[in-house]
């Protein structure tokens, strides 16, 4: 077949990456995820000094990341079982490369809330052992494994994604919480130590948000960012004697995006926002002249991982579309960068597309962003398109190297991707113009974005295709139920089906949620009716587009049973589907047999329905898909 080379599948989704590089605090290891023979992500450490490497993990889950503790002796990273989410904690031993599991505790999911170099031998670890639904806070000591309960959650405290719920200070003493109200708002409290009463200082509506960012050394400024009386989350310094707060930096359109704080002082260094593409503003004049090195070094994103205590080492990373993600030591005192790896150097040769930004005007005016793809294999005539539909929703696409639209590019179609009203990052009014809209306007974003590439980069309007996960699932199903006639062809990853299913009941380790996810989602009882009008399992008649959907037989978030159910729907009503079952997978493909199983039934059906090239599926072994 004439075109570019296609890129094999075990390169995109194989496993066979390295990634996630992090210098030890006292500088003289590096560690990082890479791949055992078998492509399984393992942990792997390096001497600065010697330059000797040696994998340090050898388990047949995959390891997908890790931070130091402030001993530098031990790596600390979380795994579950079998995608139920019943996460550990394990620390891992450099010297002896004894691994411990540190929570081992049947059913609990754990979390680390905080380290601190000041008590290098001890972390902070939330646990819900007495109530699934509440994480208490314990105090571990690495030396000896034993944990002690710290701090008691009142019962709305929960880190998860932007809602880091515990902080601590420099002494590792729990010193803020920010509580889930049950109207989906947020209180938040601050103590003067472990023994002082709380206090609320601050809360947030449930159209509001904000988080802790860390203390500073002394422990008498807290940093959060919040978007109180703001369009935009900005980072907020507050004197906790006096309650004076200072807005630190903000933007009026784009959310504050991550922030490097100095690991001893606690003071904030950088901020960054994440625009069309990543930007970072300097606080700190030294570190903005370390940031301008970086910029000038090479083209692309720049994101910094960590850096050792003394401030000499950090890790750094480039992106670009189209290119494998390249990782740098950087040496502050020699302003000097070392190339450590890249992500996967045959992608070096792989014929990769550029990916623009665009902005899209939904049908109420709403403006929204993303991201546009042409086909990599140029042929006459117009383009058959994947419209690539980002999970969440409470999140967004990005630019950089992006291995689904890759991969669609490289078989023969444009890639669409746009962050519809709801998606993190532009600001609440953006955000919050999603409340009660999924299957609503949330999904008449993706029809218009739709719309848009057909009218102004020429795609054929009979070839397109819908790809998602999680939320991109349900957006899956709900554009063949909702716009029969607008897809030609959809998969579906993990998507819900019914949203009362899951709304009315999130899982156990997440029920501190649930207030927001019904402001937000709707109301099981409140808003049954307009949660039955958009759930797609009670239109799967009006579907007429053939469906790929894949499922994790244990995902906690989004049940077998909603796959099981519209795919049951679809059949009855005589309609093409076609559904893999993987067997010790949750909520995604952790096994990288899976992944690469899934993405070539994908790439097969895709090409059958659409047109795309196809690289042969083949035998794959070890993947647990079963067919349903």
């Amino acid at each position: 077949m004439n075109g570019p080379a296609l890129i094999p599948r075990s390169i995109l989704f194989g496993g066979s990456c390295r990634y996630g590089p992090q210098v030890s605090p006292d500088g003289k290891y590096l560690g990082w995820i890479g791949p055992d023979d078998r492509a399984t992500a393992q942990i792997w450490l390096r001497g600065i000094r010697s330059g000797r490497e040696r994998m340090l993990t050898r388990g047949a889950r995959a390891t997908y990341g890790f931070s130091w503790a402030f001993d530098g002796r031990h790596m600390l990273y979380q795994s579950d079982a079998a995608g139920h989410e019943d996460t550990h904690i394990f620390a891992l031993d450099v010297r002896t490369n004894r691994v411990r599991d540190l929570t081992p505790f049947k059913g609990v999911t754990a979390e680390i809330v905080a380290t601190s170099p000041r008590r290098p031998h001890e972390l902070l670890v939330g646990m819900n052992r007495t109530d699934r639904k509440r994480a208490d806070v314990y105090r571990l000591d690495l030396r000896t494994g034993r944990s002690r309960l710290d701090t008691v959650n009142p019962g709305g405290v929960m880190n998860w994604a932007h809602y880091r719920g515990w902080g601590a200070d420099a002494n590792l003493e729990v010193r803020s919480m920010i509580e889930n109200r049950a109207d989906g708002g947020w209180d938040f409290s601050v103590r003067d130590g472990r023994d002082s009463p709380w206090r609320k200082i601050q809360e947030w509506g449930p159209d509001e948000r904000g988080t802790a960012a860390g203390f500073s050394g002394d422990g008498r400024t807290l940093y959060l960012t919040s978007n109180r009386r703001a369009n935009a989350t900005r980072l907020v310094a507050i004197d906790l004697a006096t309650s004076v707060q200072r807005v630190v930096a903000s933007d009026p359109e784009y959310d504050v995006s991550s922030v490097i704080a100095h690991p001893l002082t606690g003071r904030i260094a950088a901020v960054s926002f994440y625009k069309e593409k990543l930007r970072w503003r300097a606080l700190d004049a030294g570190v903005g002249r370390h940031l301008a090195f970086m910029h000038r070094f090479r083209r692309g994103e720049v994101w910094t991982g960590n850096r050792d205590l003394a401030g000499r080492f950090w890790t750094v990373a480039y992106t670009t579309d189209d290119a494998s993600p390249r990782f740098y030591l950087y040496d502050a005192k020699r302003r000097h960068m070392d190339l450590l790896f890249c992500m996967d150097p045959r992608l070096d040769d792989a014929p990769l597309v550029r990916r623009a930004p665009v902005t899209i005007r939904a049908r109420d005016g709403l403006v929204m962003h993303g991201y546009f793809a042409p086909s990599g294999w140029p042929r006459p005539g117009k383009p058959p398109m994947i419209l690539l539909v980002h999970g969440g929703p409470y999140a967004r696409d990005t630019w950089g190297y992006e291995p689904w639209a890759q991969w669609l590019a490289n078989r023969g179609y444009a890639v669409l991707q746009v962050n519809y009203r709801g998606s993190d990052g532009y600001g609440k009014r953006f955000l919050n113009a999603g409340n009660l809209e999924m299957g609503g306007r949330m999904q008449t974003d993706l029809v218009d974005a739709v719309r848009w590439a057909v009218r102004e980069r020429g795609v054929d309007p009979r070839r397109i295709g819908i790809f998602g996960g999680s939320y991109g699932g349900y957006a899956v199903l709900a554009g063949l139920a909702f716009t029969p006639r607008l897809f030609a062809a959809g998969v579906d990853i993990c998507g819900p089906s019914r949203l009362v299913t899951f709304v009315r009941k999130p899982p156990d380790h997440l029920a501190a949620m649930k207030g927001m996810i019904r402001h937000r989602m709707g109301d099981p009882v409140r808003d049954r009716a307009l949660l039955d009008a958009r759930s797609p399992l009670y239109h799967a008649s009006k579907m007429r587009a053939p469906l790929l959907v894949g499922q994790g037989e244990n995902d906690p978030r989004v049940r077998r049973s909603e796959s099981d159910r519209i795919v049951a729907a679809m059949r009855r009503s005589g309609r093409a589907v076609e559904y893999l079952l993987y067997r010790g997978e949750g909520h995604g493909f952790a096994n990288f047999q899976n992944n690469v199983h899934f993405h070539a039934r994908a790439e097969s059906f895709l090409a059958r329905h659409l047109g795309g090239r196809c690289e042969p599926v083949g035998t794959i072994e070890g993947h647990t898909a079963v067919e349903m």
